[in-house]
């Protein structure tokens, strides 16, 4: 991968990370604004249900912001685009599609075929 591809992933990669962290934020301003509007029990009941919804979505893209910024430090590091369980190159195609790929299409089927095994 050239450098230009690097770059261009680092883009994408702190734009992701940049809208969740935004999302974040705002999750938090409404949470903590003042709801003196819900004196309806239903009103509040339905308030506090989005709330609850809004805040499972966020724990979500907490992963994920994580995700991003440990594939930040493999940019830095100069080891993004390596799958770490064979040490190949991950292909372009994975990466344009989820970019905070760890592995390369062979080792996540592998891993998700393992998995499956377990579980059933």
């Amino acid at each position: 991968m050239n450098a230009d591809h690097i770059e261009y992933f680092r883009s994408v990669l702190n734009e992701e990370l940049d809208q969740l962290l935004t999302k974040a934020e705002l999750t938090i301003a409404m949470l903590t604004k003042p709801h003196e509007n819900e004196v309806d029990l239903i009103d509040k009941a339905s308030s506090q249900a989005n709330q609850a919804f809004n805040l499972r979505i966020r724990d979500r893209e907490s992963i994920l912001i994580n995700k991003i910024k440990e594939s930040l430090v493999k940019i830095d590091n100069n080891e993004f685009g390596i799958c770490e369980a064979c040490g190949e190159d991950i292909s372009w195609g994975r990466l344009m599609a989820r970019p905070m790929a760890t592995k390369c299409i062979k080792c996540k089927e592998n891993e998700e075929k393992e998995e499956f095994r377990k579980g059933h």
